[in-house]
């Protein structure tokens, strides 16, 4: 593309690093995609990361309104590049144009849902107990409190929404919201769409007339620049969307920091699915059929995708089955979004398949040089109890379909689940009611519970939660989707007996703002 120039952001800045080089894959071909690119240095990771701590304080303290416009301004520039980003997103993950207009339709509606909250105000909960110098024994402080940002966030990029968990997407959006400058490191998978996303984010900074540092854009193949980014003094957060490994190593980088700082990785889940029996008597082939087009969307490549589906032996198990092997190996396989995905799926299906389980996998090849090949892999929960592997994620088309002899082995396999995005509960009203146990034991293992219905498909809005129990994610309190994901990167602060005209105007006692507040334990509307 003409407007590619192998380009980062280094405070708004566009560079071309003096690192490693590469380049984009094209996951059908196999081809290198021009332009080249090459890693950040560690002088361009530290001045990003520095001028990011440079601007905190003044980008924290610029008023609602024009963090809203900023916000804004993305969205529309975004919704405006759509289709050069169709295109440009197309080669570099195989994503067709219909999936990448979806992504980007979404990526704009967080900005613009992120901007109404900013200007809304009420997400600060601010929070005010008036004083009383005459209380006895000891008079009562004026005590006022209100969320305000941490400081410059680190955001990685996830490879399969190279839009919605990218550059602009919910991690940046959210923190840029909160008023937190934001460095991100870029999925090697996409540069060239981190490139064009970046341009828009950095000159919409630049158009507003706001700090240099508030974003910056950094490329890098190997985890090395992550990491670096993640060591610097400057960095107050971390948002990441990936593997578990890649979460993991960041959580223990972050924790053995001088200062340690949190890290919100979201990295990924089986979200198993349980048939009660009702249901799977009236319409397990229906429900074999809904599982199947689940999996086999975006082949496998989502953090939702549903891996493990459990069904007790009786009426209707054999049907239930029959249609999810004829679904799974009837389907034509398909290309991931860079090659490494097929390394690690093809890696992770020969581990499982040394363990006691039946694998049937299409016999419709993929000629793509990334192509996955969607698998049905079948076990006895006797097995799935034995072997651990077999309860962890499996990234791409897979399903393991666990048959359990009763419902107590069912509850079994539910007690030995870790920490999981969502489960899903397939039933009839008696089935709920009988099995209420069951439902009770899946609450405290996953963060979002769905009833006859599918894992894939996050909604983008106030009460979602995306996130759960480690190892889904690494802080469980916390949602990487929806309003909710701004508090990741605000902390609260307290004032207490400072004088009114001192104090933030979140807080005045004659509410400028205009906020709805809780004052002495009463929300107050502005």
């Amino acid at each position: 593309m003409s407007s590619l120039r192998g380009h980062g952001f280094v405070a708004g800045t566009a560079e071309i690093g003096t690192g490693a080089r590469f380049a984009a894959i094209d996951p059908v071909s196999g081809q290198e995609l021009a332009p080249e690119y090459r890693a950040a240095s560690h002088d361009q990771i530290d001045r990003a990361a520095t001028a990011a701590g440079a601007a905190s304080a003044t980008f924290a303290a610029t008023p609602p309104a024009l963090r809203a416009q900023l916000l804004r301004r993305i969205a529309a520039a975004l919704r405006a590049a759509e289709p050069e980003l169709v295109v440009r997103i197309g080669q570099e993950t195989a994503l067709p144009a219909g999936r990448v207009a979806v992504e980007n339709g979404r990526t704009v509606r967080q900005l613009e849902m992120f901007a109404a909250l900013v200007e809304a105000g009420e997400w600060l909960e601010a929070r005010i107990d008036r004083g009383d110098p005459a209380r006895q024994p000891q008079p009562k402080p004026d005590v006022r409190s209100m969320l305000m940002a941490m400081g410059p966030v680190a955001v990685c990029g996830a490879s399969n929404f190279p839009l919605a968990y990218s550059v602009a997407g919910g991690d940046t959006a959210s923190a840029l919201a909160a008023g937190c400058p934001v460095v991100v490191k870029a999925h090697p998978a996409h540069p060239g769409t981190s490139e064009l996303t970046g341009a828009i984010v950095a000159a919409a900074v630049r158009e507003l007339g706001l700090p240099a540092g508030t974003f910056s854009l950094l490329h890098g193949p190997q985890p090395e620049t992550g990491a670096r980014l993640v060591q610097h003094a400057a960095i107050a957060a971390v948002g990441f969307t990936g593997s578990h490994q890649g979460g993991r190593a960041l959580c223990d980088l972050a924790a053995a920091r001088p200062n340690p700082i949190p890290v919100f990785a979201e990295m990924g889940s089986m979200n198993p699915v349980f048939v009660l029996p009702g249901a799977l008597a009236s319409r397990g082939t229906v429900i074999a059929e809904q599982l199947a087009a689940s999996a086999l969307l975006a082949m496998g490549q989502f953090c939702t995708s549903p891996g493990m589906v459990a069904f007790v032996d009786g009426p209707g198990s054999e049907a239930f089955a029959a249609v999810l092997q004829q679904k799974l190996q009837g389907a034509a396989a398909g290309p991931a979004v860079h090659p490494s995905i097929r390394a690690h799926y093809e890696r992770a299906l020969a581990e499982v398949r040394t363990l006691p389980v039946t694998s049937m996998a299409s016999s419709r090849a993929s000629t793509a040089a990334a192509g996955v090949c969607p698998t049905l892999l079948a076990a006895s929960a006797g097995v799935v109890l034995q072997h651990a592997r077999l309860r962890s994620e499996i990234y791409g088309p897979a399903v393991l379909a666990v048959r359990c002899r009763d419902l107590a082995e069912m509850m079994a396999l539910v007690h030995s689940l870790q920490g999981h995005l969502t489960a899903t509960v397939h039933g009839e009203a008696d089935d709920f009611a009988t099995h209420a146990a069951l439902c009770a034991a899946l609450r405290p293992k996953v963060g979002r519970l769905v009833a006859n219905g599918v894992p894939t498909g996050v909604e983008v809005g106030a009460a979602m939660v995306h996130g759960g129990p480690w190892p889904a994610a690494s802080d469980a309190r916390f949602s990487a989707v929806g309003t909710t994901s701004i508090r990741r990167w605000v902390r609260p602060v307290c004032w207490q007996d400072w004088p009114d005209a001192l104090l933030p105007a979140e807080l005045r006692d004659g509410n400028p703002m205009r906020l709805r507040r809780i004052v002495d334990g009463v929300p107050v509307s502005g």
